[in-house]
């Protein structure tokens, strides 16, 4: 029997299971309730997810709202600019499904040039968790991180958002920036996962 942080287990449970199943985050496969979420935190943050540049920033290997969200994002006319160290970056063939299916993806591993560009600026942790070796976390933890003074500096403008928990790859100082978005955006998803719940209902 599968566990749920092994990457399908949603999958699997829904298979076999006589009522819905939501997927709430199967390992570091995907995270649909995130993705939505996020998707209502651009919408209600920028007036619009089409015309967006979106940053996607962090571990891009491991992160699952962000494997979700490009399957969302992919769906609007909307640029992608991907921001990861070597190891980190997003999986080869998700980038390649997304370039074949006609999405604007750029990668580069440039924080200050990425955030320059953004509309929409998303950071993600270095997850511990995801790592079997404790080293490779070690050299890689903090490898980015975002601060009032970089943010100021470069795009004063931009949306910040963040899936949370956050460890220390946004300063504290950025909370107070009118485009901090990641509290409004966790509020959001008890919005967006009462209306999943109510469709599986049948209440919609």
């Amino acid at each position: 029997m599968r566990c749920a942080t092994e990457i399908g287990s949603a999958q699997v449970a829904a298979e076999v299971a006589a009522a819905p199943v939501l997927n709430g985050g199967d390992g570091a496969g995907q995270h649909p309730t995130q993705a939505l979420l996020d998707l209502l935190t651009i919408r209600s943050e920028r007036g619009q997810v089409d015309g967006n540049t979106i940053v996607l920033c962090g571990d891009l290997k491991y992160g699952r709202t962000v494997h979700a969200g490009v399957e969302l994002y992919k769906h609007y006319d909307c640029r992608l600019i991907l921001v990861a160290p070597d190891a980190l970056k997003m999986p080869a063939e998700i980038t390649a499904r997304l370039r074949e299916q006609g999405v604007r993806i750029e990668e580069t591993s440039d924080l200050a040039a990425a955030l320059a560009e953004a509309t929409v600026f998303y950071m993600t942790r270095i997850q511990k968790e995801r790592f079997a070796d404790p080293a490779e976390y070690e050299r890689l933890k903090g490898s980015y991180v975002l601060t009032r003074e970089l943010v100021e500096r470069v795009n004063p403008d931009v949306t910040i958002m963040h899936p949370l928990p956050r460890v220390d790859e946004i300063t504290a100082d950025v909370d107070a920036l009118p485009g901090a978005a990641y509290f409004r955006q966790a509020k959001n998803g008890v919005y967006t996962r009462m209306a999943l719940i109510a469709l599986v209902m049948g209440k919609v």
